[in-house]
């Protein structure tokens, strides 16, 4: 079950950096959500962390992707792996002395 955004969404920037698989970004007019990233957090957290901290309840289940708890945990494990891979590639940041 992908969540999705709806257009009350207000832009306030805090669901997208609270998604642990980077399913969460700036569409056209509103924040969307890639239903192919998004397992509603199952594998890193009791509940989804965008609907969380959503100010708007704007998040809700996406009725077009409707996926069960054991279908979300495959996604989240064909998920992790690609992500670690994705983030050991990145070069590092550089320190904020230099």
């Amino acid at each position: 079950m992908a969540l999705m955004i709806t257009d009350e969404c207000i832009n306030c920037d805090v669901c997208e950096p609270e998604c642990p698989n980077d399913a969460i970004y700036m569409g056209a007019e509103f924040y969307e959500i890639d239903p192919h990233k998004c397992t509603e957090c199952v594998g890193h957290f009791d509940e989804p962390q965008c609907v969380q901290v959503c100010p708007v309840a704007c998040i809700p289940i996406n009725p077009a992707h409707v996926e069960s708890r054991e279908t979300l945990w495959q996604k989240f494990e064909r998920l992790a792996p690609a992500k670690a891979k994705a983030a050991a590639a990145e070069p590092p940041a550089p320190s904020a002395g230099a």
